[in-house]
This record gives C-alpha cells, sequence and structure tokens, in this order.
C-alpha cells in the first residue's frame, strides 16, 4: 500500500514538474515572463531587461497567437509596430529603476566618508539612464510608423496605442526625462567631487 501511495505521489511530482516547463521562442512569450514587483530590487529590473532584451531578438509568433486580435495583414502590421514600441517603453521603464536604485539624488556632507562609494553608485547609476536613452529613438520611429496607420483599429491594444500616441503629441518624451536625470546626477557628482577632509 505504501509503495503504491508513494508511486502514485512521485507521478503527481514528475507530471507536475513537467507541466510547468515549456519551451520560449516567440517574443510574446519572453514579454510574458516580464513581470513587476512590489518592491523592486536592482536584481529584479536586471532580470526584467534580460526577458525584455530577449523579446526584442525573437521573432513574432503567428497573428492567432498574438497579444491582440488580428483580423488582416494592416492590423498585423501595426500590431508588430506597437508591441516593439512597447518593448522598447519597457526596457527604458527598467533601465531607469535600475539606475534610481544606485542614484544619489542630494549630497549631504554626512556623506563625505563614503565619498568614493558614493561616485561609483553615481556611475552605475549613469550607465543605467544612458543605456535606456539608446531606446528612445527606434521607440519613437516605431510609435510614428504605428499612428501612420491610425484607422486600423487594435482594440485589445489600446495602451500600446496611446503610448504611440503620447509619444507622438510630446507628451511622453524620455528624451528629456532621462537628459534632466542626467543633468540632475552631474551636479550631485560635481558636489561630491568638491568634498574633502573639511566637508565632515
Amino acid at each position: 500500500m505504501r509503495r503504491r501511495v508513494f508511486l502514485a505521489l512521485s507521478l503527481l511530482a514528475c507530471a507536475a514538474l513537467g507541466a510547468a516547463a515549456y519551451p520560449v521562442y516567440y517574443k510574446e512569450q519572453y514579454f510574458k515572463l516580464y513581470h513587476t514587483h512590489y518592491i523592486e530590487y536592482p536584481e529584479d529590473a536586471i532580470e526584467n531587461i534580460y526577458w525584455l532584451e530577449q523579446a526584442k531578438k525573437a521573432d513574432f509568433c503567428n497573428p492567432l497567437y498574438a497579444l491582440a486580435k488580428i483580423e488582416d495583414e494592416r492590423h498585423w502590421e501595426r500590431y508588430r509596430y506597437l508591441l516593439d514600441m512597447h518593448l522598447d517603453l519597457k526596457l527604458i521603464e527598467q533601465h531607469l529603476v535600475l539606475g534610481s536604485k544606485f542614484d544619489k539624488r542630494v549630497a549631504y556632507f554626512y556623506n563625505a566618508p563614503w565619498k568614493e562609494q558614493n561616485l561609483e553608485s553615481l556611475k552605475t547609476a549613469e550607465t543605467a539612464y544612458e543605456a535606456a536613452l539608446t531606446y528612445w529613438a527606434e521607440a519613437k520611429g516605431l510609435a510614428g510608423k504605428s499612428m501612420a496607420m491610425r484607422w486600423t483599429m487594435l482594440d485589445d491594444a489600446e495602451n500600446w496605442v496611446g503610448e504611440a500616441y503620447r509619444i507622438e503629441t510630446g507628451e511622453l518624451d524620455y528624451s528629456k526625462i532621462i537628459g534632466n536625470q542626467l543633468a540632475r546626477l552631474r551636479k550631485v557628482r560635481a558636489d561630491f567631487e568638491k568634498m574633502d577632509a573639511n566637508t565632515y
């Protein structure tokens, strides 16, 4: 009796493990691995950046399995522009989250004993912000291509269409947002560099 119970539990465990695993090939599958956390740590942002980068490199799935209803070739074309644009925007967001974890918004005098560590942290934040900026040009171009097809409605992707509209109208401008972050960061770096033994 015990042997049968053990065998049944073993088979259930193997089945559960096998059911949880599946191969990931397509852009949409990688995108589904992206997720947000209640409290975001740097490693969470790095994990999301990895999945989003894999999604950028992957092929689109068959239109039957798309994240929006695809009726014809025009819908399929606009869907591809919008999804790639959305991936770029998410990559920007995750790089900004990562940068914010290392950013020192103010150079307080009492941080002088850790001047070198703070400068190193600012360098990491600056690298993340500059990496975020590299996705903006492509996102802007894809938004423009999508908005040129504005009469091709994708009801299941309204939030992506909204993002494209905000980019087109200038309401969403990551070059300005990131530029402001970098300018502030450089001022904070200059304040840290001015610190000496008499600061604290």
